[in-house]
């Protein structure tokens, strides 16, 4: 409907009754017009008395016009060539736009009930928070609301938590978000399960990304020693309170682990998904290769391995002295094998492997999930040694880390172990040390952007060229 549509359709009828009306007021009007004008008209002053009243009827009408304009009586302004409101009332919105804010996740759990997500929208507005994103986890008894939410940078959590207990919310959870939280659940799911369908090392990853901040163990079904560990669940998993376990398509459990926050039979069913969907695609990564030249011309190759690559590993370690051995695993040297197949599981982390022009794999380098942290560990054949092999191998581990959202990675080591010191000193990266008992433990803090290999004329002789 068009504007003179709507001002047509508001006039008001015309009656016969009322133009009866009008024409008799018009006679009257010129009736006493005519009377007056004859007896003030042959006065010896008629004529100036009705030039006098002539401008005081004009004076009169163009002050009745003012004095309306002026007040309540104007003429309503015209708002076809603006849509911007510039009254008092909206005044305060164009100040809000200057006010700095901030992002909040947010999740409380409330009665299933008409009109509780009401009391809670109106509480957020009283307090001139913007709901971003809404999720829904249906319980039995009650529902989780879970708020993506954009508050001023002054309203405390306290103070937010607060206003949502007034307004029934309980079990009240609240953290800060950032702009990565702006992506809506079905597309990150989405994103979650293509990573993972492209390398099964991610599963541990997407869960962790999927569910938030929770500490995910991967527990294997035998041991380094080949003896059953008794860990196990069923198919279809088990939900505890603020405990998953799933069971693992390679074999053993995946314990999730959340203290500060239950799961919700929603989020069970997602995490459920994308460990059936890595169980349907089977072992799998990525066959991605980097050749790269060392100073003395030899070519190399950078890839990932996985376990098939066990048999070369174990020819590896029976080439490599116990000294290196010893510096890798502190440990006793005849029990490195065990460790392989676990090190090589992609359900544990990322492996790269070093082979020459030959096929022969002559270095490792290793990226552990190990809870909340993430270790990195590396070894290099003896002969192949002080080659910038093991700097290259890092580099590429913490770029890993870094893609991977860590927070920091650990090495453990020897205190005389000056190789790997060196290598991690290379990252340029904050770097914290711990020592104990001649263990050294290197943590460091990634920055936000993975490390990068220096610029052709910046790199020396010790660091291997990739071929282009």
């Amino acid at each position: 409907m068009t504007d003179v549509t709507s001002a047509k359709s508001a006039r008001r009828p015309h009656h016969w009754r009322r133009d009866l009306i009008e024409l008799a007021a018009l006679f009257t009007a010129v009736a006493v017009a005519d009377a007056i004008a004859n007896l003030i008209g042959h006065q010896p002053d008629g004529p100036y008395l009705l030039v006098a009243s002539a401008v005081a009827l004009v004076a009169t009408a163009g002050f009745h016009t003012w004095w309306a304009r002026r007040h309540s009586h104007a003429p309503p302004p015209d708002t076809s060539t603006s849509d911007v409101d510039t009254s008092p009332e909206n005044d305060s919105d164009g100040a809000d736009e200057a006010v700095e804010t901030v992002l909040w996740r947010m999740r409380t759990t409330v009665r299933d009930a008409p009109g509780t997500l009401a009391s809670l929208c109106i509480a957020l507005a009283r307090h001139r928070i913007d709901i971003l994103t809404l999720q829904t986890h249906p319980l039995a008894r009650g529902t989780v609301d879970e708020f993506l939410l954009r508050a001023p940078a002054g309203l405390p959590a306290q103070q937010l938590t607060r206003e949502i207990a007034a307004a029934g919310g309980t079990g009240t959870w609240i953290e800060r978000a950032d702009a990565h939280d702006l992506v809506d659940t079905p597309t990150r799911v989405i994103g979650l399960a293509t990573r993972t369908a492209l390398d099964a090392a991610e599963l541990p990853l997407a869960l962790r990304q999927l569910l938030g901040r929770c500490t995910i163990h991967s527990l294997p079904a035998l041991s380094i020693t080949g003896r059953p560990t008794g860990e196990s669940a069923p198919v279809e998993g088990v939900l505890e309170d603020t405990v998953m376990r799933l069971r693992d398509p390679s074999g053993g459990v995946i314990t999730v682990e959340r203290p500060y926050l239950p799961f919700t039979p929603t989020e069970f069913a997602r995490a459920r998904a994308l460990v059936e969907l890595d169980a349907r695609l089977g072992p799998r990564v990525p066959r991605s290769e980097d050749v790269l030249t060392l100073p003395e011309g030899n070519e190399i190759t950078v890839r990932r391995a996985d376990r098939s690559d066990l048999a070369a590993a174990r020819a590896m370690h029976d080439r490599c002295s116990e000294h290196t051995l010893g510096l890798r695993y502190h440990g006793p040297v005849r029990d490195a094998d065990r460790y392989l197949d676990h090190l090589l599981s992609p359900r544990f982390g990322r492996t790269l492997a070093v082979q020459t022009a030959s096929g022969r794999l002559v270095a490792l380098g290793h990226l552990l999930w190990d809870g909340d942290e993430t270790e990195v560990a590396l070894m290099v054949e003896d002969d192949w040694q002080r080659r910038g092999i093991g700097s290259e191998l890092l580099g590429r581990l913490v770029a890993l880390a870094v893609e991977a959202g860590c927070d920091s990675v650990y090495a453990v080591t020897q205190a005389h172990n000056t190789g790997m010191v060196a290598a991690m000193r290379a990252l340029s990266l904050p770097l914290d040390y711990q020592i104990e008992e001649g263990t050294l433990v290197i943590t460091a803090r990634l920055a936000a952007s993975p490390a990068r290999p220096l610029p052709a004329h910046e790199q020396t002789e010790q660091h291997p060229r990739i071929r282009r």
